[in-house]
């Protein structure tokens, strides 16, 4: 019986001990708890944030196009018969530069020469039959209708030479104007029709260049406008002055044709060849341009850091036409507005900056 009391005693002992150990240790812990000095210790003020700015200033831009174009001779003529008929003499040497008024190509017309000595005799004697019914008419001799249509024979005969002329004059090709002359399609002998193309002629002293431009910039396009281009293959840019655009712009390709002529003479420069037209449009004397890395893309707009006073104001601007460093802001900047280009994903708004460092774009 004693044996069994005593481990009674001795497995209230052990449970009391479970009970009181965790008792002790949370009393001791509580008791030894003390503050850390980090919170009992005034909380540090920060200090503003250290940034770079850029001063936006006016700056001349103009936006570069490039736009295909071609060279075409100043004029160009394909060199036809009026009328049919057997070639008897042919002065076609082909890539020669000949003179205007020079004799390319003379058709058969001796039958015509024939018809008009016939009609040169008869008008001689008819001439002659109207002075002797004048000196008659004087005296009274023959009546005024008799005068009258001897002297509307003689009228005839002459409109009839003309027309022969005209005829003859159709039987032989010249050049319309200095040029140079392209390959002959015909030979000495052979029988041409009004269809059939003799040769080419090319004002090549003067060239002209053809392109195309988008129409927003239609109205930027005034005669003497300046463009510069390169032919393919060429080693240099060459110039040409506008000289007429189409009077409207093309439905389908939202286009205006543009019609420059080339100034300068190079062996580069062959009609037909293919060049890129550079052109400078949009010009803005007082484009406010700013660091792309300053701009802030969002959702629905884009954002600019100004720094104003000792604080970050943000500011929703406009874009422009942007290139590899700068992008131009059309609204929402003034000149002389200081825009943070570094620190922007941790600056908040109304956040207290120091500007390190100021940069700026040199006006052009």
């Amino acid at each position: 019986m004693f044996i069994g009391l005593l481990f009674i005693m001795v497995n209230f002992f052990k449970r009391l001990s479970m009970l009181l150990i965790p008792a002790a240790f949370l009393l001791s812990s509580c008791g030894d708890k003390k503050e850390s000095p980090m919170a009992t210790a005034p909380r540090r003020q920060m200090g503003p944030m250290s940034v770079e700015g850029f001063i936006v200033s006016p700056t001349s831009l103009s936006e570069n196009i490039i736009v295909p174009g071609s060279l075409t001779a100043s004029e160009e003529t394909q060199i036809r018969p009026e009328v049919g008929g057997r070639v008897v003499q042919l002065n076609v040497r082909e890539g020669a530069v000949v003179q205007k008024g020079t004799l390319l190509l003379k058709l058969f017309d001796a039958d015509l020469q024939a018809q008009l000595r016939k009609l040169e005799v008869q008008l001689k004697i008819k001439e002659k039959t109207e002075e002797r019914n004048r000196e008659l008419l004087k005296i009274n001799g023959i009546s005024q209708q008799d005068y009258d249509l001897s002297n509307l024979d003689v009228e005839n005969l002459k409109a009839d030479i003309q027309s022969t002329q005209i005829s003859i004059s159709k039987t032989e090709i010249r050049a319309p104007y200095t040029g140079k002359l392209g390959l002959r399609n015909v030979s000495l002998g052979s029988y041409i029709a009004p269809s059939d193309i003799v040769t080419t002629i090319r004002q090549v002293d003067q060239l002209k260049l053809e392109f195309s431009v988008p129409e927003k910039y239609a109205q930027e396009i005034v005669t003497g406008y300046k463009v510069r281009f390169r032919v393919d293959g060429g080693q240099k840019n060459h110039e040409a002055s506008v000289i007429a655009t189409e009077s409207s712009v093309d439905q389908n390709t939202r286009t205006l044709k543009v019609r420059a002529l080339v100034k300068g003479d190079s062996r580069e420069l062959v009609p037909g060849v293919f060049a890129k037209v550079n052109l400078q449009l949009g010009q803005d004397t007082r484009a406010m341009m700013v660091p792309t890395q300053a701009v802030i893309p969002n959702a629905r707009n884009r954002q600019v850091i100004v720094f104003r006073k000792d604080s970050a104001v943000f500011t929703v601007v406009e874009t422009g036409i942007r290139d590899s460093a700068y992008v131009q802001v059309i609204t929402g900047l003034n000149p002389g507005d200081t825009v943070v280009t570094t620190g922007l994903m941790a600056i908040r708004p109304k956040a207290k900056l120091k500007i390190s460092k100021v940069n700026s774009l040199a006006v052009e």
